[in-house]
């Protein structure tokens, strides 16, 4: 047992777990244990976006130093906003819907993917970059217009059991299979080597080129996937439904226990991570402090987080 403890201890994920049970449990203690059981499960609810959008950012992260995806809000925005237009309010066209959405991040993979290979730019400065066009092309399309979702969308997306969001149990599985295909595929275990030694992993046969690609498409899509499923939860698509999601993506992967070196990550942490934020936040509220005091609370603890959970080195 003490062998156990002492392997459980060792894994990076842990203390984003504990760190959420601290947030829900001081947020219990100052309301008398009122609504903790909502408030729980309102964290499952919001969380579960941050979870679809890290996963992606994850692995690109993964890839090692300057490799990150900022292009994943505008990704959302584009994504929702074709999907809300065709569906048309119509539970007939969800189909149509999500594998239009699942298109939008293809091509914005592809776009992103672009840039940082055949313009040489850096990752960062691509997405960057290319996160204005993406905004200015969902701009174009959507006109200032808020299109309701279907109606079976938009209860898929709010149904709960047993206090558990349906849509947050299906990102679990879904998590776990991610937490395969990184761990035990040749696909997953090519981005942990190329994060490692992208030199060593070209000298060992690894396609690195091809593996960054798919890297960027696989995140853009987790981003346009979110942005469909988000666009149905809060009640159609808006122009600024992603803006949260650019450094929070980044924060959930690193306080969730992955090297900000690349070469080292794991999914269970996001999970942990994302209901660390939801959480912190929520306590803040509870405290009575004021928006201000409580975005500065809120960064303050996201940089102690970070420097502690990503202390891991290459």
């Amino acid at each position: 047992m003490s062998t156990f403890l002492v392997k459980l201890r060792e894994q990076p994920w842990l203390w984003a777990f504990v760190g959420t049970i601290a947030m829900w449990l001081a947020t219990s203690l100052v309301t008398g244990a009122q609504g903790s059981g909502q408030v729980l499960s309102a964290a499952f609810s919001f969380a579960t976006f941050f979870v679809i959008v890290a996963i992606g950012q994850m692995f690109v992260i993964t890839l090692g130093p300057g490799n990150v995806d900022l292009s994943i809000p505008a990704c959302m925005t584009l994504a929702g906003t074709v999907a809300m237009k065709l569906m048309a309010g119509s539970d007939g066209m969800i189909l149509v819907g999500l594998l239009a959405a699942i298109g939008c991040g293809f091509a914005v993979g592809i776009f992103n993917f672009a840039l940082i290979r055949l313009l040489s730019i850096p990752p960062i400065i691509a997405t960057l970059s290319a996160s204005f066009l993406i905004q200015s092309s969902a701009i174009a399309y959507n006109r200032g217009l808020r299109v309701k979702p279907p109606a079976a969308l938009a209860e898929f997306t709010t149904t709960r059991i047993g206090g558990i969001p349906v849509l947050a149990i299906a990102v679990m599985l879904l998590a776990i299979v991610m937490h395969i295909v990184l761990t035990r595929t040749v696909y997953g275990r090519s981005v942990l080597a190329i994060g490692q030694n992208s030199k060593a992993a070209f000298l060992a046969g690894i396609r690195v080129e091809r593996i960054r690609f798919a890297t960027y498409v696989l995140s853009a899509v987790f981003a346009a996937t979110c942005g469909y499923f988000l666009a149905g939860f809060s009640g159609g698509a808006a122009l600024n439904m992603g803006e949260e999601y650019l450094l929070a993506s980044i924060a959930v992967v690193v306080i969730g226990g992955s090297s900000v070196a690349g070469g080292y990550s794991n999914v269970p942490g996001l999970w942990g991570a994302a209901l660390f934020l939801f959480l912190m936040v929520t306590m803040l509220n509870t405290f009575g402090a004021s928006a201000g005091l409580r975005l500065i609370m809120t960064g303050l603890i996201i940089i102690v987080v970070i420097t502690l959970a990503g202390g891991r080195k290459r």
